[in-house]
């Protein structure tokens, strides 16, 4: 099996700027493929951006005119699967010849999403991956995925797939992603702590695969204006302060964790580790109990309502037509 260069991006939004935001990710892929990169992940809610410390002035029981403001500020900065976003990124990455996650605010009717989205060289849109459960506050203003688009992409080396931030700490979903033999795992993430690299290295131990993860460096110069913040937006305030790393199968950190700078992360995957890590520890394979421990995964489409005209797959076919 080769050795492949991955590309980790620390990098934050923009504000309210989808446009300028997307014209740095166009620029940041070109970057990558330069110098040599195959995979290229983003973090989470990169393109639409992650509002950390709004709270959209939201109380138990109460709504204001403000909040609502707020969240139409931030819906408007949301993209559409397919849309004019999508196809830029896709020529970026046929362009770079490389495949690409990249974390995105999707716009879908009236509700939008915390989603991540894949990209191959050919120069197609090759899935997504909406996440299953906003945490805590995020709930505020994103909806709820399904287990439709918990799935995986083929790349010449192995599937590669997307857990999103606290997902990662659901057990039953990180098997679900081992049980599709994922070689490449792209944690997107906005959890900046260093406690975020120990569950890192153990996804890639349990897993037996590499984990690719990439959050945000975030100042408050790049909060969306007209936004309230409890931590405060001062302009030099540090909201999220990174910490991208890149973990091999059996636990090793091959790039990170990096903070307090905007950077992109390098570093060289040798294939063969996979099979290596595996020869002690498959998780799914091998080293499963399936008489003692079974996990069922509804990955049927949920739309809030169905017509006799659609199609059961419908929801599972991605084109930036």
């Amino acid at each position: 099996m080769p050795v492949i260069k991955a590309a980790v991006v620390q990098k934050g939004a923009r504000g309210s700027d989808t446009g300028a935001t997307l014209e740095e990710a166009l620029a940041t892929i070109a970057e990558c493929g330069s110098e040599g990169a195959k995979l290229v992940v983003f973090p989470e809610a990169y393109l639409g951006g992650y509002p950390k410390g709004a709270d959209f002035k939201v109380a138990i029981g109460h709504r204001t005119p403000e909040g609502r403001e707020e969240f139409n500020l931030y819906a408007k900065a949301a993209i559409e699967v397919p849309g004019a976003e999508t196809r830029a990124i896709s020529e970026a990455a046929q362009a770079a010849g490389c495949f690409v996650t990249i974390g995105v605010i999707e716009r879908d009717g009236g509700t939008i999403y915390c989603t991540a989205l894949y990209f191959g060289p050919e120069g197609a849109l090759l899935g997504k991956h909406r996440k299953l459960m906003p945490t805590a506050s995020e709930r505020l203003c994103w909806g709820f995925g399904d287990g439709s688009t918990l799935d995986t992409v083929e790349t010449p080396w192995g599937r590669m797939g997307a857990v999103i931030c606290w997902e990662n700490y659901m057990p039953m979903m990180r098997m679900a992603m081992y049980d599709q033999d994922i070689s490449f795992y792209c944690a997107p993430t906005a959890d900046d702590r260093d406690s975020w690299a120990a569950t890192m290295r153990h996804v890639a131990l349990e897993g037996r695969c590499f984990v690719l993860s990439a959050c945000q460096y975030l100042t408050g110069a790049d909060f969306p204006q007209g936004m309230g913040n409890v931590l405060g937006s001062e302009d030099d305030r540090v909201l999220m302060r990174g910490g991208s790393m890149i973990i091999d199968p059996l636990g090793q950190v091959l790039a990170g964790p990096v903070f307090d700078a905007e950077t992109i992360l390098y570093a060289d995957l040798d294939t063969d580790q996979i099979n290596r890590g595996k020869f002690d520890f498959d998780v799914a394979g091998h080293y499963a109990r399936p008489d003692v421990f079974h996990l069922s995964v509804d990955d049927t489409p949920r739309p809030p309502a169905t017509r006799a005209s659609t199609l059961p797959s419908a929801g599972r076919r991605f084109s930036n037509d």
